[in-house]
């Protein structure tokens, strides 16, 4: 057997490696950029609220952005709940729905399929780092969101502004299971996405068609006269993580989020490899 026999199924096969699509999920300029937006929004939010007047740890107020000051816990909680209704459905849609058109943009996808290699394998790769890219995207927004608040307005327990208190002990891993259920919950975010992004080679389309879907999913969930169609549109459930800071959790909300989010995720992933399965390469 000849060097070029052993050596050349060695190089095809490293671009394909979950290692080697790794690192170019984060050394692109677009995930660079998108977590330096996860890191600048809570200090922007701090500064937000700086020029408008601090009111200290009061508790005043029954909404959320009143008690936003008041500690850590309720800080956090408003800024996930800021970010969660579009920042983090654009995100999943860029990190999920550019994986694919973005090599086809640069007319690389189609070298990347010289490697004998099935389909299937370089998608799945790409599939699970951005799906993993954009998990770690909600749990730094977290993350950093509770050193920011706690640094800044201290490290009071949350207060729901329904009524109750919730200590740290209480909190903490309700908050796991907020990231938990975001994450679940974007998931059919990026599935629509990466299903669009096997489709064009133009990563724009991909992104801004999973987020028109959303969009449209949401004015479409505020016609009352739907009835209980509603319940099962993308993103209906999106709020339901706020069950979480009640002292009682009631978790029916969240189970049905989760399940229709499985259920959307299921069927496009599917459609996405049945598509990239058919689909000749051009680029």
């Amino acid at each position: 057997m000849s060097t070029t026999d052993i050596d050349v199924p060695h190089v095809a096969r490293r671009p394909l490696s979950w290692r080697a699509e790794l690192r170019r999920q984060l050394g692109r300029r677009r995930t660079i950029w998108a977590f330096v937006l996860l890191l600048a929004l809570p200090l922007i939010l701090v500064g937000a609220f700086a020029i408008g007047g601090s009111n200290g740890s009061s508790t005043a107020g029954s909404r959320l952005v009143d008690l936003a000051q008041s500690g850590s816990a309720n800080f956090t909680v408003f800024a996930t709940s800021a970010a969660a209704s579009f920042l983090l459905v654009v995100l999943a849609a860029l990190f999920v729905g550019d994986a694919v058109p973005s090599e086809a943009s640069w007319s690389t996808l189609r070298y990347l399929l010289l490697a004998p290699v099935p389909r299937a394998r370089l998608l799945t790769s790409k599939l699970v780092v951005a799906m993993g890219t954009m998990a770690l995207a909600v749990a730094v927004l977290v993350g950093w969101s509770l050193l920011v608040g706690g640094v800044a307005y201290g490290w009071a327990p949350f207060t729901n502004p329904a009524g109750g208190v919730l200590e740290w002990s209480t909190l903490l891993p309700r908050l796991v299971v907020v990231v938990a259920y975001l994450v679940v919950l974007l998931a059919q975010v990026g599935a629509i996405a990466f299903w669009l992004g096997v489709r064009t080679d133009a990563p724009l389309a991909a992104v801004g068609g999973a987020v028109m879907v959303t969009i449209v999913s949401s004015i479409l969930g505020q016609i009352e006269t739907l009835g209980s169609w509603r319940y099962g549109l993308p993103m209906y459930y999106d709020r339901a993580w706020f069950d979480l800071l009640t002292p009682q959790v009631d978790w029916t909300s969240m189970r049905h989020g989760s399940l229709w989010s499985i259920l959307y995720t299921i069927i496009f992933l599917g459609l996405a490899y049945r598509t990239f399965r058919r689909k000749d390469v051009l680029s």
